[in-house]
C-alpha cells in the first residue's frame, strides 16, 4: 500500500498536498484498490467555493459511486481533464497523474485536521 509520508490523508480516503495557498486534492491508494476499476471521474464544481466535507464530485468504478469530500475549504480552481479521458489514471497512479482538482485554501488552519501518513496507516490497518 503507498502512503507518501509528505501528504496529509482525510477519514474519507482523500489525501492532500498543501504548497502555499494551494491544495492538490486526490483520492488515496487504498481508496482505489477498494473502489476496483475506475471508469468516470465527474467534478463540476469548478470555480465554486465549498466548505471542508462537502461534496465536491463523484467517482464511478464498475461496481459503485462514491462521493468525494472536499478535505478543505476554498475554492475549487482546476480540475485535472486528463481523467475526463482517462479515469483509470486514479487507479495506476493516485498521488501523481490521477490527482483531480486543486483547490485555493480559504481556511489554512482546517488543515491541522488532516491526517499524517502515520495517522492514515492507522486507520487503516496498514
Amino acid at each position: 500500500m503507498n502512503i507518501p509520508s509528505d501528504l496529509k490523508y482525510t477519514k474519507d480516503h482523500e489525501w492532500v498536498k498543501i504548497e502555499g495557498d494551494i491544495a492538490t486534492i486526490g483520492i488515496t491508494d487504498f481508496a482505489q484498490s477498494e473502489l476496483g476499476d475506475i471508469v468516470y471521474v465527474e467534478v463540476e464544481t469548478v470555480d465554486e467555493t465549498l466548505d471542508k466535507e462537502e461534496v465536491f464530485g463523484t467517482v464511478e468504478a464498475v461496481k459503485t459511486v462514491s462521493d468525494l469530500f472536499l478535505p478543505l475549504s476554498g475554492e475549487i480552481i482546476e480540475f485535472n481533464t486528463a481523467l475526463e479521458e482517462e479515469p483509470e489514471k486514479v487507479n495506476s497512479d493516485p498521488y501523481n497523474d490521477g490527482w483531480m482538482i486543486k483547490l485555493k485554501i480559504s481556511d489554512p488552519s482546517e488543515a491541522d485536521d488532516l491526517l499524517s501518513s502515520e495517522a492514515y496507516k492507522e486507520l487503516i490497518g496498514a
